[in-house]
């Protein structure tokens, strides 16, 4: 069976004009001490530095910008997230003026709560995981006639994607670049602009041995969910992976790295001292994968998606002083 579709070129390049309307490209960035902690020539793509500290916000921008243009503005919407998606959808809907719900575990980021509530989203707490958020969504999206605004759709792919378009153009020579799964938009939008540039860049997916779902799903061929227990990825937390994203991935993703809790604090610390930029922990994760294929890396070419700084003070905290 041939891999699912992913976006074009042109629709890319369409997306990455919406986008670029509202925010300037984030900066793609090599650093000298992360170079010699990585032994290669390491890019960051410091998607940290968007208007909401995460590179979901380019989804939600395309997301909106198309529904709005196919004239069917919803009365709200809703939707379910760990917190970068909902602030997204937060930003993006209100430049729409169309009101939104979103859904979030209890025990949620409070910052990144915080942050989604400054967007003027009305903020529900519901279940113990992102699977759970997603079914109460549901709900309120059938009481209300809402919107039901899912975490992995065409439109969010081509949004999110623009990051890599903008590395990969700024960076061809790319060996390898590492993206962690959530839902998979941030690395179905990888895989694309690798595609669609004709490049012959490896993508590797990074998910958390807590959180094995999407790698055990591409390992078998097929859906498998699995409890997410990761105290420090929450991004990567996913219970059931989503079809569709299983599908385009099958057949272009090299490989799959699992990198433990502990992994991914080192990298956020690394992350910090070398760079002195702020990552949660999957926006650490890519590191984290790095530095677990030193040895495979050495002088070559990597790069990583620091897809989010929304991180809690009181973790980092914690995870700065070791």
């Amino acid at each position: 069976m041939p891999p699912g579709p992913l976006p074009t070129l042109a629709e890319l390049e369409s997306a990455a004009a919406i986008v670029g309307a509202v925010l300037a490209p984030t900066p793609q960035q090599r650093w000298p001490l992360l170079d010699a902690r990585t032994g290669a020539a390491c890019w960051v793509k410091h998607e940290n530095h968007t208007p909401v500290g995460a590179f979901k916000i380019r989804g939600g921008l395309v997301f909106f910008h198309e529904l709005a243009g196919r004239g069917a503005t919803p009365a709200g919407v809703v939707t379910a997230t760990r917190g970068n998606h909902g602030q997204s959808v937060g930003f993006a809907a209100a430049r729409h003026g169309i009101p939104a719900c979103v859904v979030v575990p209890h025990g949620n980021s409070r910052e990144k709560n915080a942050a989604m509530r400054a967007l003027g989203v009305e903020l529900v707490e519901a279940g113990d995981d992102f699977q759970a958020s997603v079914e109460h969504a549901d709900r309120i999206a059938r009481e209300r006639d809402w919107y039901r605004l899912p975490s992995f759709h065409p439109w969010l792919v081509r949004g999110v994607g623009t990051w890599a378009l903008e590395l990969l153009r700024a960076v061809p020579a790319l060996d390898t670049l590492y993206v962690p799964i959530g839902l998979g938009s941030g690395i179905c939008g990888a895989l694309a602009a690798r595609d669609a540039l004709g490049l012959s860049t490896e993508v590797v997916g990074v998910t958390s041995t807590l959180a094995p779902a999407y790698a055990r799903s591409l390992a078998s061929g097929r859906a498998e969910s699995h409890p997410a227990t990761t105290a420090i990825a929450d991004g990567v937390a996913c219970r059931t992976p989503v079809p569709e994203a299983l599908d385009a991935m099958r057949g272009r993703v090299a490989r799959i790295v699992e990198v433990t809790d502990a992994q991914v604090e080192d990298a956020m610390r690394a992350l910090f001292r070398d760079t002195h930029n702020v990552a949660e922990g999957a926006g650490a994760a890519g590191l984290a994968a790095i530095l677990a294929e030193r040895e495979r890396n050495r002088g070559r070419t990597v790069g990583f998606v620091l897809c989010g700084g929304n991180v809690d003070s009181e973790v980092l905290a914690r995870v700065l002083a070791g």
